[in-house]
């Protein structure tokens, strides 16, 4: 695809801060090696809401319950509920909102304002601004360590990354890395960031203890975002060459690279650490990658550039932010089902309830093709009930469905026992004795 894909308009330039960050390295543009292949889960756009003007980036806050997008052309903070998909506030920011983390307290919002050098810290109770912190020059993406004690931003122009005390709000440190520093990614114990620098095919890998450069890895052309597994294992950096790039993070290597499609932007990670979503700006769509086998098993359509991507943490939404389209993309992500649960043991003629835990999306039936004892019924939600009204052992299988595969089963035992036998089964009553 030639030509830049972004319509003339008057005002303030339409994806200012995509267009300057493609200006330092020419966006490669490649075609698909091959046909995607047949979908391991149909994930589906199950919404679109309309935001702010270019929304580039995204963050959710830790109860899931509210989604924070930056809005780049209107300087501006969209505020979506995610039980009504609905933006419930709009907040005033700086020059050029890129970027959003939210603190691991869920109290603070950190902006970066590619613009004008600054982070807006935005007080999540109230919506308001509550501060504005001088970091360097074009600060672009900003992820805080688990902890909540040191915020990173990286700086597209300058090749540095300003270090943030959210208790503070105060720069403390300034790590040099390579050029120009885009993405940043803190791994799950807090011990490592890792930062893409488009121009140099690289990634820098930060020990956060003493904010020094620890190893740099060569990666594809123009990495951009960055995104590590639950398990800290590995690090999935898109590549706008069309490739992402894993690396172990064990031995800070590349150990596999992925074949995805065009001009890659943004990449997100399940909470199960079993798919990661990558977004694609010139294809309208976000791909999937299944991380057990490093491959690509899905496409789904979604808006207009779509930039930034972020997941829920309980792994069932992911959000895309769409610059052109001014909208976010809400994704139902698909999710094979589990139950587990061990039946406590029932007494005949006496009300009787047990709920296996079940978990899933879409929502899983619950069923068996055993024979229950006599008074108890299975719903389709897991809960057993009713009244016994014999006594036995009853070995069953019971299985979770949802359309995804696999099924999920599990084999227990209810024990039906009259009180007086205190949860074993009684001997046969019939016996007449000597």
């Amino acid at each position: 695809m030639q030509g830049s894909p972004v319509p003339a308009t008057t005002g303030k330039p339409r994806n200012r801060w995509l267009i300057a960050a493609r200006t330092i390295v020419p966006t490669v543009i490649v075609a698909l090696a091959a046909a995607l292949p047949a979908s391991a889960a149909a994930d589906t756009v199950i919404d679109t809401i309309t935001v702010g003007d270019g929304p580039t980036g995204l963050a959710i806050t830790p109860d899931g319950a509210f989604v924070y997008t930056t809005d780049q052309n209107s300087d501006t903070v969209s505020v979506i509920n995610t039980a009504t998909n609905a933006v419930t506030r709009t907040i005033t920011v700086g020059d050029g909102p890129a970027a959003v983390a939210i603190t691991p307290d869920g109290a603070q919002a950190y902006v970066t304002n590619r613009l004008d050098d600054t982070v807006s810290v935005i007080n999540t109770a109230t919506n308001a601004v509550t501060g504005t912190i001088t970091v360097g020059d074009g600060p672009a993406a900003v992820a805080i360590t688990p902890d909540g004690t040191q915020a990173y931003v990286t700086h597209a122009n300058d090749g540095t990354v300003s270090v943030i005390n959210p208790a503070t709000n105060a720069v403390t440190d300034t790590v040099t890395v390579g050029s120009p520093p885009i993405g940043v990614a803190i791994t799950p114990d807090g011990t490592r960031a890792y930062v893409t620098n488009l121009g140099g095919n690289s990634v820098s890998v930060i020990d956060t203890a003493n904010n020094a450069v620890t190893d740099t890895v060569t990666v594809g052309t123009g990495p951009r975002g960055v995104a590590i597994t639950p398990d800290g294992t590995r690090a999935y950096t898109t590549n706008q060459s069309g490739s992402v790039s894993v690396i172990g993070t064990a031995t800070d290597s590349v150990i596999d690279t992925i074949t995805v499609g065009s001009s890659l932007a943004e990449v997100a990670i399940t909470p199960d650490g079993a798919r990661v979503f990558v977004t694609g700006i010139f294809t309208g769509s976000v791909r999937v990658i299944d991380t057990a086998s490093n491959t690509l098993v899905d496409t789904i359509t979604v808006g207009n550039f779509p930039v930034g991507v972020a997941i829920s943490l309980d792994g069932t939404r992911a959000y895309v932010a769409n610059s052109i389209d001014d909208s976010v993309s809400v994704i139902a992500i698909d999710v094979a089902p589990t139950i587990t649960g061990a039946p406590s043991a029932g007494t005949p003629g006496e009300p009787y309830t047990f709920a296996f835990t079940v978990s899933g999306s879409p929502e899983p039936a619950v069923t068996t093709a055993d024979p229950l004892p006599a008074g108890l019924s299975l719903n389709s939600d897991g809960t057993l009930s009713g009244t016994p009204t014999e006594t036995g052992t009853f070995p069953i299988t019971v299985t979770a469905s949802n359309g995804i595969t696999p099924d999920a089963t599990t084999n227990v035992v209810i024990e039906i026992a009259p009180a007086e036998c205190s949860g074993s089964i009684c001997g046969s009553t019939g016996s007449s004795g000597s």
